[in-house]
Protein backbone atom coordinates (compact mmCIF):
# COMPACT_ATOMS: atom_id res chain seq x y z
CA UNK A 1 0.00 0.00 0.00
CA UNK A 2 1.29 3.40 -0.94
CA UNK A 3 1.93 6.02 1.75
CA UNK A 4 -0.94 8.05 0.40
CA UNK A 5 -3.30 5.04 0.81
CA UNK A 6 -2.11 4.48 4.36
CA UNK A 7 -2.78 8.11 5.25
CA UNK A 8 -6.22 7.82 3.70
CA UNK A 9 -6.98 4.64 5.70
CA UNK A 10 -5.85 6.23 8.95
CA UNK A 11 -8.01 9.28 8.24
CA UNK A 12 -11.08 7.08 7.67
CA UNK A 13 -10.41 5.18 10.93
CA UNK A 14 -10.10 8.41 12.86
CA UNK A 15 -13.32 9.71 11.32
CA UNK A 16 -15.17 6.52 12.27
CA UNK A 17 -13.83 6.79 15.82
CA UNK A 18 -14.97 10.42 16.09
CA UNK A 19 -18.42 9.47 14.79
CA UNK A 20 -18.70 6.63 17.32
CA UNK A 21 -17.61 8.84 20.19
CA UNK A 22 -19.94 11.63 19.10
CA UNK A 23 -22.81 9.18 18.74
CA UNK A 24 -22.16 7.76 22.20
CA UNK A 25 -22.02 11.21 23.78
CA UNK A 26 -25.24 12.21 22.03
CA UNK A 27 -27.26 9.47 23.70
CA UNK A 28 -28.07 8.51 27.28
CA UNK A 29 -29.85 5.75 29.19
CA UNK A 30 -31.78 6.31 32.44
CA UNK A 31 -31.91 3.02 34.40
CA UNK A 32 -35.23 1.62 35.72
CA UNK A 33 -36.34 3.20 39.00
CA UNK A 34 -34.46 6.42 38.21
CA UNK A 35 -35.18 9.81 36.70
CA UNK A 36 -32.58 11.80 34.76
CA UNK A 37 -31.41 15.36 35.46
CA UNK A 38 -29.86 17.01 32.38
CA UNK A 39 -27.01 19.49 32.92
CA UNK A 40 -25.81 21.54 29.92
CA UNK A 41 -22.73 23.70 30.47
CA UNK A 42 -23.64 24.07 34.14
CA UNK A 43 -27.30 24.82 33.52
CA UNK A 44 -29.85 22.36 34.90
CA UNK A 45 -32.92 21.54 32.83
CA UNK A 46 -36.14 22.00 34.81
CA UNK A 47 -37.69 18.88 33.28
CA UNK A 48 -36.57 15.44 34.44
CA UNK A 49 -35.87 12.70 31.92
CA UNK A 50 -37.88 9.47 32.21
CA UNK A 51 -36.22 6.09 32.39
CA UNK A 52 -35.08 4.61 29.10
CA UNK A 53 -33.07 5.70 26.06
CA UNK A 54 -32.75 9.36 24.96
CA UNK A 55 -30.75 11.83 22.85
CA UNK A 56 -28.81 14.85 24.10
CA UNK A 57 -26.35 17.43 22.82
CA UNK A 58 -23.00 15.68 22.50
CA UNK A 59 -20.02 16.71 24.63
CA UNK A 60 -21.77 19.63 26.35
CA UNK A 61 -24.75 17.89 28.00
CA UNK A 62 -24.80 15.23 30.68
CA UNK A 63 -27.74 13.28 32.16
CA UNK A 64 -27.40 12.24 35.81
CA UNK A 65 -29.66 9.43 37.10
CA UNK A 66 -31.47 10.06 40.42
CA UNK A 67 -33.12 7.06 42.12
CA UNK A 68 -36.78 7.35 43.08
CA UNK A 69 -36.86 3.94 44.75
CA UNK A 70 -37.66 3.64 48.44
CA UNK A 71 -34.56 3.82 50.63
CA UNK A 72 -33.88 2.89 54.24
CA UNK A 73 -31.41 4.67 56.50
CA UNK A 74 -30.66 4.26 60.21
CA UNK A 75 -29.74 7.07 62.56
CA UNK A 76 -28.98 7.58 66.26
CA UNK A 77 -30.77 10.38 68.06
CA UNK A 78 -29.89 11.14 71.71
CA UNK A 79 -32.67 13.14 73.39
CA UNK A 80 -33.40 14.77 76.75
CA UNK A 81 -36.66 13.81 78.45
CA UNK A 82 -39.05 16.03 80.41
CA UNK A 83 -37.44 14.90 83.68
CA UNK A 84 -34.00 15.84 82.29
CA UNK A 85 -32.85 12.28 81.64
CA UNK A 86 -30.67 11.40 78.65
CA UNK A 87 -32.31 8.79 76.43
CA UNK A 88 -30.64 7.19 73.40
CA UNK A 89 -32.94 6.31 70.50
CA UNK A 90 -32.19 4.47 67.29
CA UNK A 91 -34.44 5.17 64.30
CA UNK A 92 -34.96 3.60 60.90
CA UNK A 93 -36.22 6.07 58.28
CA UNK A 94 -37.96 4.87 55.11
CA UNK A 95 -38.16 7.51 52.39
CA UNK A 96 -38.21 8.10 48.65
CA UNK A 97 -37.68 11.03 46.25
CA UNK A 98 -40.82 11.95 44.25
CA UNK A 99 -40.06 12.16 40.54
CA UNK A 100 -41.30 15.76 40.33
CA UNK A 101 -38.74 16.77 42.97
CA UNK A 102 -35.58 15.20 41.54
CA UNK A 103 -34.46 18.41 39.81
CA UNK A 104 -34.98 20.58 42.91
CA UNK A 105 -33.27 18.01 45.14
CA UNK A 106 -30.25 18.00 42.78
CA UNK A 107 -30.08 21.79 42.66
CA UNK A 108 -30.61 22.60 46.36
CA UNK A 109 -29.21 19.64 48.29
CA UNK A 110 -25.75 18.50 47.41
CA UNK A 111 -24.98 14.82 47.80
CA UNK A 112 -27.22 12.40 49.68
CA UNK A 113 -30.56 14.08 50.53
CA UNK A 114 -30.82 11.96 53.68
CA UNK A 115 -27.74 13.57 55.17
CA UNK A 116 -28.56 17.12 54.11
CA UNK A 117 -32.36 17.14 54.43
CA UNK A 118 -33.88 14.21 56.31
CA UNK A 119 -31.50 13.46 59.18
CA UNK A 120 -31.42 16.97 60.74
CA UNK A 121 -35.21 17.38 60.51
CA UNK A 122 -36.00 13.94 61.96
CA UNK A 123 -33.51 14.60 64.76
CA UNK A 124 -35.21 17.94 65.46
CA UNK A 125 -38.67 16.33 65.36
CA UNK A 126 -37.94 13.57 67.88
CA UNK A 127 -36.26 16.01 70.25
CA UNK A 128 -39.35 18.24 70.20
CA UNK A 129 -41.63 15.27 70.87
CA UNK A 130 -39.64 13.64 73.67
CA UNK A 131 -39.02 16.84 75.62
CA UNK A 132 -42.66 16.78 76.75
CA UNK A 133 -42.46 13.16 78.00
CA UNK A 134 -40.64 11.61 80.94
CA UNK A 135 -38.06 8.89 80.34
CA UNK A 136 -40.50 6.25 81.56
CA UNK A 137 -43.21 7.52 79.20
CA UNK A 138 -40.76 7.42 76.27
CA UNK A 139 -40.11 3.74 77.00
CA UNK A 140 -43.73 2.77 77.67
CA UNK A 141 -45.38 4.89 74.94
CA UNK A 142 -42.96 4.32 72.07
CA UNK A 143 -45.81 3.92 69.54
CA UNK A 144 -47.11 7.40 70.40
CA UNK A 145 -43.58 8.86 70.28
CA UNK A 146 -43.08 7.29 66.85
CA UNK A 147 -46.37 8.60 65.41
CA UNK A 148 -45.79 12.15 66.65
CA UNK A 149 -42.19 12.12 65.37
CA UNK A 150 -43.31 10.94 61.93
CA UNK A 151 -46.01 13.61 61.75
CA UNK A 152 -43.63 16.39 62.79
CA UNK A 153 -40.85 15.24 60.41
CA UNK A 154 -43.22 15.20 57.45
CA UNK A 155 -44.29 18.77 58.17
CA UNK A 156 -40.68 19.93 58.42
CA UNK A 157 -39.54 18.18 55.22
CA UNK A 158 -42.58 19.10 53.15
CA UNK A 159 -43.14 17.69 49.67
CA UNK A 160 -39.52 17.50 48.59
CA UNK A 161 -39.18 14.01 50.00
CA UNK A 162 -41.77 11.38 50.82
CA UNK A 163 -41.10 10.05 54.34
CA UNK A 164 -42.85 6.68 54.16
CA UNK A 165 -42.32 5.66 57.79
CA UNK A 166 -40.14 6.05 60.84
CA UNK A 167 -39.43 2.96 62.96
CA UNK A 168 -38.30 3.45 66.55
CA UNK A 169 -35.99 0.45 66.72
CA UNK A 170 -34.36 0.87 70.11
CA UNK A 171 -34.61 3.00 73.25
CA UNK A 172 -31.81 2.71 75.79
CA UNK A 173 -31.50 4.31 79.22
CA UNK A 174 -28.67 4.44 81.70
CA UNK A 175 -28.48 1.35 83.98
CA UNK A 176 -29.25 3.50 87.03
CA UNK A 177 -32.35 4.98 85.39
CA UNK A 178 -33.57 1.58 84.19
CA UNK A 179 -33.27 0.20 87.74
CA UNK A 180 -35.19 3.19 89.12
CA UNK A 181 -37.99 2.75 86.59
CA UNK A 182 -38.18 -0.98 87.34
CA UNK A 183 -38.48 -0.28 91.09
CA UNK A 184 -41.22 2.24 90.43
CA UNK A 185 -43.15 -0.22 88.28
CA UNK A 186 -42.90 -2.90 91.00
CA UNK A 187 -44.17 -0.42 93.60
CA UNK A 188 -47.09 0.52 91.37
CA UNK A 189 -47.98 -3.15 90.85
CA UNK A 190 -47.89 -3.78 94.61
CA UNK A 191 -50.05 -0.71 95.24
CA UNK A 192 -52.58 -1.87 92.64
CA UNK A 193 -52.61 -5.32 94.24
CA UNK A 194 -53.28 -3.80 97.69
CA UNK A 195 -56.15 -1.70 96.29
CA UNK A 196 -57.63 -4.80 94.63
CA UNK A 197 -57.45 -6.80 97.87
CA UNK A 198 -59.08 -3.92 99.78
CA UNK A 199 -61.88 -3.69 97.23
CA UNK A 200 -62.39 -7.47 97.35
CA UNK A 201 -62.60 -7.41 101.16
CA UNK A 202 -65.20 -4.63 100.99
CA UNK A 203 -67.22 -6.59 98.42
CA UNK A 204 -67.10 -9.72 100.61
CA UNK A 205 -68.26 -7.69 103.62
CA UNK A 206 -71.13 -6.18 101.63
CA UNK A 207 -72.19 -9.66 100.47
CA UNK A 208 -72.14 -10.94 104.09
CA UNK A 209 -74.32 -8.03 105.22
CA UNK A 210 -76.79 -8.64 102.40
CA UNK A 211 -76.90 -12.38 103.23
CA UNK A 212 -77.45 -11.67 106.94
CA UNK A 213 -80.24 -9.22 106.15
CA UNK A 214 -81.85 -11.83 103.90
CA UNK A 215 -81.68 -14.51 106.60
CA UNK A 216 -83.09 -12.14 109.21
CA UNK A 217 -85.94 -11.19 106.90
CA UNK A 218 -86.61 -14.88 106.22
CA UNK A 219 -86.79 -15.61 109.97
CA UNK A 220 -89.15 -12.67 110.52
CA UNK A 221 -91.50 -13.79 107.74
CA UNK A 222 -91.41 -17.36 109.07
CA UNK A 223 -92.22 -16.21 112.58
CA UNK A 224 -95.16 -14.15 111.38
CA UNK A 225 -96.45 -17.11 109.36
CA UNK A 226 -96.26 -19.47 112.36
CA UNK A 227 -97.99 -16.96 114.59
CA UNK A 228 -100.89 -16.68 112.17
CA UNK A 229 -101.03 -20.42 111.31
CA UNK A 230 -100.00 -22.66 114.30
CA UNK A 231 -100.90 -25.75 112.28
CA UNK A 232 -97.75 -25.18 110.23
CA UNK A 233 -95.80 -26.63 113.15
CA UNK A 234 -97.68 -29.92 112.85
CA UNK A 235 -97.04 -29.87 109.08
CA UNK A 236 -93.31 -29.46 109.63
CA UNK A 237 -93.29 -32.27 112.19
CA UNK A 238 -94.94 -34.56 109.66
CA UNK A 239 -92.54 -33.54 106.91
CA UNK A 240 -89.50 -34.18 109.10
CA UNK A 241 -90.80 -37.38 110.79
CA UNK A 242 -88.39 -40.27 110.35
CA UNK A 243 -90.97 -43.04 110.60
CA UNK A 244 -90.49 -43.85 114.31
CA UNK A 245 -93.48 -43.69 116.68
CA UNK A 246 -93.01 -40.93 119.24
CA UNK A 247 -93.86 -41.38 122.89
CA UNK A 248 -95.08 -38.72 125.23
CA UNK A 249 -93.35 -37.90 128.46
CA UNK A 250 -95.55 -35.79 130.72
CA UNK A 251 -94.12 -33.32 133.12
CA UNK A 252 -97.13 -33.57 135.45
CA UNK A 253 -100.18 -31.44 135.77
CA UNK A 254 -99.71 -28.35 133.70
CA UNK A 255 -96.16 -29.43 132.87
CA UNK A 256 -94.60 -29.54 129.49
CA UNK A 257 -94.94 -32.64 127.34
CA UNK A 258 -92.10 -34.09 125.29
CA UNK A 259 -92.31 -36.33 122.27
CA UNK A 260 -89.68 -39.06 122.41
CA UNK A 261 -89.16 -41.64 119.70
CA UNK A 262 -90.20 -45.25 120.38
CA UNK A 263 -87.60 -47.87 119.92
CA UNK A 264 -89.30 -49.59 116.96
CA UNK A 265 -90.41 -48.40 113.56
CA UNK A 266 -94.06 -48.78 112.56
CA UNK A 267 -92.98 -51.03 109.75
CA UNK A 268 -91.47 -53.43 112.31
CA UNK A 269 -94.81 -54.16 113.89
Amino acid sequence: MTPQGQRRLIGVAILILVVVIAGASATYIVPPGNRGVMVTLGTVSQDFKPEGFGVKTPFISNVLPISIKQRTERMDAPVISKDLQEVHTQLKVLYRIPENAVVEIYQKYKGDPFVSLIRPRVDEAIKEVTKSHTAQEIVQERAIIKEHTLESARKKIGNLLDVVDIVLEDISLSPKLEAAIERKMVQEQEANKAVFQQQKAQIDADIAVIRAKGEAESIRIRGEALAKNPELIDLEVIETWNGQTPRVVSGGSGGARMLLPMGNNLNDR
